[in-house]
């Protein structure tokens, strides 16, 4: 999701741009988000220099980085199941150290990097999580593992001589993806449920994570992280939210942590028995029990950043899910 809006504003305000891909599903996706953007998405599309290539694979990416100057590093793989750390680390983690290597030998004058809040120290006694805070590897998921070992790549290319920043958004809404990342909420509250997840987390729209990386990029700031988050909402407070806008009732009662535990035990013995991806595991249960909270002062003393309505935006995916 960021990957493609990051291309549609570039293109749309003039950059020369070449972007990586890495099948043609892709494509029509970006083609899809431009759509909401634009009359002429197609015409949009054919102004991007398009290279298919793999981060893992560094032999495709090599010709990619040849008389570029700025590279922003936008992929990664999500997932929270402990049996994916493997693919995990070899996307996030390896993919990433080629993408720092390949900026040092092509001489990148700078790189921004995408992360995650996954990747900040929880808040503690109710202080809000700044990039200061302490990162401990306990009690983590392997995705936060893998995007904290991939900003030690950008941070040994940093002491190596190249110009980086780092992004560290929270939940990102915006539309096209319904049914992955943030979309499930979309998709979620449409059904009408009657119950939503305890805990809750920061969340920012992804045309704000994308204004302040160009931002960033645009600036003398170097070797520096900020944490991208608007509103620290609980997970109720943003179901409601949507499924307002989205005219279906909003769901009242929060499913209580007893049930939290038994629902991540059943997934664990449903996976184990049918060989099916996680969807709830014990690190991400014990991660609701509290409401993390992030503040953004860094960025917005540091460019004088003003974040967009998010509820605004997302009224706008609402009206784009609802098309």
């Amino acid at each position: 999701m960021i990957g493609s809006h990051l291309l549609f504003h570039l293109v749309k305000k003039g950059e020369s741009v070449r972007a990586t891909y890495r099948s043609a599903d892709t494509l029509d996706k970006v083609t899809k988000v431009f759509g909401y953007y634009s009359d002429n998405p197609s015409s949009l599309m054919e102004r991007i220099d398009w290279v298919q290539a793999n981060i893992t694979n560094i032999g495709q990416l090599e010709d990619t980085f040849k008389d570029i100057n700025y590279v922003y590093h936008c992929a990664a793989l999500i997932s929270f199941d402990p049996k994916l750390y493997k693919a995990l680390a070899k996307t996030n983690v390896e993919g990433t150290a080629n993408v720092v290597n390949l900026c040092l030998k092509h001489g990148i004058e700078k790189l921004c990097h995408v992360s995650s809040i996954a990747t900040i120290g929880p808040s503690l006694k109710g202080n809000m999580a700044t990039e200061n805070n302490e990162w401990s590897d306990n009690h983590v998921s392997v995705y936060s593992i893998t995007k904290h070992d991939a900003e030690l790549e950008v941070w040994r290319g940093s002491q190596e001589g190249l110009d980086v920043v780092i992004v560290n958004p929270g939940v990102v809404i915006g539309p096209g993806f319904w049914k992955s990342g943030s979309g499930t909420f979309f998709t979620y509250a449409a059904k009408g449920k009657k119950s939503f997840i305890p805990g809750g987390t920061g969340f920012v729209t992804v045309n704000d994570v994308v204004s302040a990386m160009m931002t960033l990029m645009q600036s003398n700031i170097v070797q520096e992280k900020f944490i991208l988050v608007n509103q620290n909402l609980s997970y109720g407070e943003l179901i409601q939210k949507i499924a307002t806008k989205l005219g279906v009732e909003p769901p009242t009662r929060k499913i209580s942590f007893w049930m939290m535990e038994l629902f991540w035990r059943l997934d664990w013995l449903r996976s184990n028995l049918r060989g099916k991806r996680r969807r709830l595991t014990k690190i991400m249960t014990k991660g609701l029990y509290n409401q993390e909270l992030y503040s953004s002062a860094k960025l917005v003393d540091s460019i004088d950043f003003t974040f967009e309505d998010l509820d605004a935006a997302i009224t706008f995916c609402c009206d784009k899910f609802k098309d």
